[in-house]
């Protein structure tokens, strides 16, 4: 309750010296549900299409970040990780060395990842060649989009036909890190015809010996009818990534080892022997027809295939007294097909002074997933500080501890009401009904097919009151599931174990101030989240953690201003713990890779028309590797920064990252205290970017 006192108190504050913004929201065109775009936002957003119509931030009664397009390019942030630096509240996990996978609020994110609102749960690195922009919706968001998302997901909108453009953008920096990335599209507004084609390549060595990276990424998209009352959008995205497999380092005595960033716990022909590769194939066609400015009708379908190959040396045990570290050696080969279809009717009401924005939705999706996962053998037990890297023969790796074929069907009903009642008082609820089917093909020697089918409603309600144009307030009541194998296959441990459920109840403050030029955001929260489950990574035996529970408060902050100064910053206060469970040891651990106090700020400022600079830091507190707390990851510090000038099309731009060279681990494993992925050192980064 101490969160939401201190929310309040603050929501409190900013009001009494909020000014009022000079004129009201204006009403969004309907046509931004099918490009998800609209014209940059600089670093203040003001919409978002999370709440499946377009809506302004302040009206939706949830805290959502947004990491917008322009603050990508200042940081010249390459991953999602990289991105979500700027979202208080996030923290990292090393993703197996293989995907990208965070928490949120306390709550692992590994499937809720979704790209212009279909889900992309396969476990690959995403590339933002394509990636207009990053939005964050905190908390549970399964009434519009189904199973997951305890502590909220994460949507990338992606560039679409949106008007003329030519973009060559090239970059190079420390460890013979080269990259090349263009955007070229062209539309005809009297048609509505237009293309849009994004690609990027990107070759790099690493920090970590061994480490490299391999990657290529293309997206053509089509739109015809663009702004009319019948439109088509058509898109393709591919993407293939090689990498080293990096678990990290191991950790003795409850911290991380002592060693040298680059220190490399894995095969000594690791490029060969520890090689990691994504292939991921998507397509989507978005069709909307507007029947009046009332009611309009919106189809999406989209179909993905994935496909990973890894091969990995890890450590697997720390004998501390005899300070030596056992490596093993496996790998797990995974092929993906899916496809989800929305159906999505929009209308608008009005009656009695009120405004009602209904939404009426069917989902139907399918997706089969084939997992093989190559029994891991010791291949060394070497020096813990001074690990010599052992030589590993792939080839004699074929024995299979795991053979699975998963098929998850889904079919779900959802409506959506967002009223204006007027004088300032609005509404958000929902509801969403999912039939989620899922079967395993055990394809080993005496394993059997297992099958399971959760029913399961989603609800949503929240309340706004805006007394003017630059103060909003709300409290709001969400509820989502997770079923007991929501991304891998079923076993039999987990077959008979009901959905665990998710509840979030939080108030909070939003404001536009400054005539739109600054956006700020507070939110106390509880989030409960019962019945989990847990993996003992030794015994893989299922453990009955029980309750996790997280109190927190959030702030951030967006502004953009005319004289040339911008910025983004955050700060979350998370206290995140196990608060029942039938294994008393767990009681009272905290949430791994959460930690307490997290904060964020950059800022840029243009000298002149043709010159800036900008800097940032990011704080992030200790955060506890496994879920018995043994392990701690420190708290550290890293700084930023920038400069560019514009030489007529022209634009140069050098960042510098982790500038006073800090050693710290960004992330680790979540369940394991040995894999604890180092920071990159200092590094540099020169891009040019030609724009015509």
């Amino acid at each position: 309750m101490s969160s939401f006192v201190i929310a309040a108190a603050l929501a409190a504050a900013a009001g009494v010296s909020a000014p009022s913004a000079p004129a009201p929201d204006a009403e969004p065109q309907t046509d931004i549900v099918v490009t998800g775009l609209r014209d940059r936002d600089g670093y203040v957003p003001q919409d978002t299409a999370l709440a499946k119509v377009p809506a302004p931030l302040r009206d939706v009664p949830q805290s959502i970040a947004v990491v917008t397009a322009e603050v990508l390019r200042d940081q010249r942030a390459l991953s999602v990780q990289e991105a979500l630096k700027n979202v208080p509240g996030v923290g990292f996990s090393s993703g197996d060395g293989q995907r990208d996978q965070v928490t949120i609020r306390g709550f692992s994110a590994i499937a809720d990842q979704f790209v212009d609102g279909f889900r992309d749960d396969g476990l690959y690195f995403r590339d933002l060649s394509n990636v207009e922009r990053i939005e964050v919706i905190k908390g549970p968001a399964a009434v519009l989009y189904g199973r997951g998302s305890s502590g909220g997901l994460i949507n990338r909108v992606t560039r679409k036909p949106d008007g003329d453009v030519t973009s060559v953008t090239l970059s190079a920096g420390s460890y013979d890190n080269v990259r090349g990335e263009f955007d070229l599209g062209r539309l005809d507004t009297d048609s509505g015809v237009g293309v849009r084609v994004t690609g990027a390549h990107q070759e790099s060595d690493s920090f970590r010996r061994q480490g490299i990276l391999r990657r290529t990424a293309v997206a053509p998209s089509f739109v015809f009818g663009r702004g009319q009352d019948t439109s088509l959008l058509v898109q393709a995205d591919y993407l293939v990534d090689r990498r080293v497999n990096d678990f990290g380092i191991p950790a003795v005595n409850g911290r991380p080892v002592n060693v040298d960033p680059s220190t490399y716990y894995g095969a000594a022909n690791a490029r060969d022997a520890d090689a990691v590769r994504s292939e991921v194939l998507s397509q989507s066609v978005t069709f909307l027809h507007r029947f009046s400015d009332d009611v309009s009708f919106r189809n999406g379908f989209r179909h993905y295939r994935y496909q990973l190959r890894r091969r990995n040396t890890q450590p697997t045990a720390v004998n501390a007294a005899a300070g030596t570290v056992t490596l093993g050696h496996g790998g797990l080969d995974r092929d993906e097909d899916g496809w989800s279809n929305q159906s999505e009717l929009t209308q608008v009401l009005r009656a009695g002074g009120m405004r009602h924005t209904l939404l009426y939705g069917v989902e139907i999706a399918r997706q089969v997933k084939d997992a093989r996962t190559i029994a891991a053998r010791t291949v060394a037990v070497t020096s813990l500080l001074n690990p010599v890297n052992p030589v590993v023969d792939n080839t004699i790796f074929t024995a299979l501890s795991a053979s699975q074929l998963n098929k998850l069907d889904t079919t779900a009903l959802y409506v959506q009401d967002m009223a204006d009642f007027g004088h300032g008082l609005k509404a958000l609820v929902g509801l969403r009904y999912d039939d989620y089917r899922q079967r395993t093909e055990q394809r080993l020697p005496g394993q059997t097919p297992l099958a399971r089918t959760d029913r399961a409603w989603s609800p949503r309600a929240g309340l706004v009151f805006q007394p003017d144009a630059a103060q909003s307030y709300y409290a709001s009541w969400s509820r989502s599931f997770q079923p007991s194998a929501e991304q891998f296959g079923l076993a039999a441990n987990n077959t008979a174990i009901e959905p665990e459920k998710t509840t979030n109840r939080e108030i909070g403050a939003k404001y536009t101030l400054l005539g739109g030029q600054l956006n700020v955001q507070a939110a106390g929260f509880i989030l409960k989240r019962t019945g989990i489950k847990g993996t003992d990574p030794v015994t893989n035996l299922i453990l009955p953690i029980g309750t996790q529970r997280t109190r927190g408060v959030e702030l951030s902050a967006q502004l953009d201003l005319p004289s040339g100064t911008k910025a983004i910053a955050g700060y979350a206060h998370l206290d995140a713990k196990v608060v029942a469970s039938a294994t008393p040891t767990l009681v009272g651990k905290r949430a791994t890779l959460t930690p307490m106090n997290q904060a964020n700020l950059f800022v840029t400022q243009a000298i002149g028309p043709h010159f800036g600079i900008g800097a940032g830091a990011n704080y992030v507190g200790d955060r506890w590797a496994d879920p018995a707390n043994t392990t701690i990851l420190p708290a550290y510090v890293t700084a930023d920064a920038l400069a560019w000038t514009d030489i007529g099309a022209v634009r140069l731009q050098v960042n510098g990252y982790n500038l006073f060279d800090r050693r710290y681990i960004v992330s680790g494993h979540g369940t394991s205290p040995l894999l604890n992925m180092p920071g990159s050192p200092r590094t540099v980064m020169v891009t040019m970017r030609l724009g015509l």
